[in-house]
């Protein structure tokens, strides 16, 4: 489920402002887990408001080492970390340390991205000989002709069929 920024702030503040612990405050807000609590307060206290807005972020191969090695460095957990250096979704520093220890500093580079599609251009083709001067009645008969031809090829396409079936199949000797 995803909240507001604003229910956060309440829920923050009401467990700064109250002695009940995360649990309670997590209960009284119907907040569905205790966890998500402790990381708002703890993004609050480290970042202030900023800490409890919605942030995309892109980040590159340097500084995602570097948290790695500030949160080895200092035995820190995953939770604490992302906090630290501002990352909202804590799992991410956890992918990133299973990428690295997988697949070195290469792994921690971002994914190359496809080229966009190129775009099919929306002019109409011109029609040779400039524009078509035709009448609506002469475009009118064209399609008429057009219409009685195509019926025409598909009966003939119809008989050769049907004589096809027809006929007797050959024996061989």
């Amino acid at each position: 489920m995803k909240y507001t920024e604003e229910f956060k702030h309440t829920v923050v503040h009401d467990y700064l402002s109250s002695r009940d612990g995360l649990l309670a405050v997590a209960r009284r807000h119907s907040v569905t887990n205790r966890s998500l609590v402790e990381r708002w307060v703890r993004a609050y206290r480290l970042h202030g408001n900023a800490g409890l807005s919605k942030k995309r972020s892109r980040y590159g191969a340097d500084f995602k080492l570097s948290v790695l090695q500030d949160m080895w460095e200092n035995q820190a957990s995953i939770t604490q970390t992302a906090a630290k250096f501002d990352i909202r979704r804590h799992s991410t520093v956890g992918a990133w340390e299973r990428a690295y220890r997988e697949g070195g500093f290469t792994a921690l580079m971002p994914p190359l991205r496809r080229p966009k599609k190129m775009t099919i251009p929306t002019t109409k083709p011109e029609v040779p000989g400039g524009e078509d001067k035709r009448s609506r009645e002469e475009l009118m008969a064209e399609l008429e002709y057009l219409r009685m031809e195509n019926a025409y090829l598909k009966k003939v396409r119809a008989l050769v069929q049907a004589q096809q079936n027809s006929a007797p199949a050959k024996k061989r000797k």
